[in-house]
């Protein structure tokens, strides 16, 4: 049974059809995709921190160094790149963390500026620079 406009003793009541539509709405509110570029190798429990950072800040993370690492081979570098690359595209941010900027993180950085999307900076301790 969903909401209607009616109430149980079938009285017209548009209140509770405008509450649970305000619900869904709120629910559907727009979060944006965000890259999370982070030098990342062998840190895997920081790119954690920084996916729950983005979750908390009101955005959807996606973290290639957590996914990749599941199923990929350190030796399927170049799919790994086109893979990243393809991610990457598909984000409308790119939150950058940590203090050293590594070759492969400039080259992310450089793609997401010529895409025109939004570089955003973040300490390790999750402060914007």
């Amino acid at each position: 049974m969903g909401v209607g406009y009616r109430n149980s003793e079938g009285y017209w009541d548009p209140v509770p059809f405008a509450a649970a539509a305000n619900m869904d709405r709120e629910a559907k509110k727009y979060r944006p995709l965000v890259y999370i570029c982070s030098s990342g190798e062998g840190e895997m429990e920081k790119i954690r921190k920084y996916s729950r950072f983005a979750v908390e800040q009101e955005a959807i993370p996606l973290a290639p160094d957590l996914l990749l690492s599941q199923y990929m081979k350190e030796k399927e570098q170049d799919l790994i790149l086109l893979m990243r690359k393809v991610l990457l595209g598909k984000c409308s941010e790119i939150w950058v963390f940590g203090s050293e900027i590594t070759g492969g993180m400039k080259q992310e950085i450089g793609k997401a500026k010529k895409k025109r999307m939004t570089v955003r900076y973040f300490t390790e301790d999750l402060r914007e620079a």
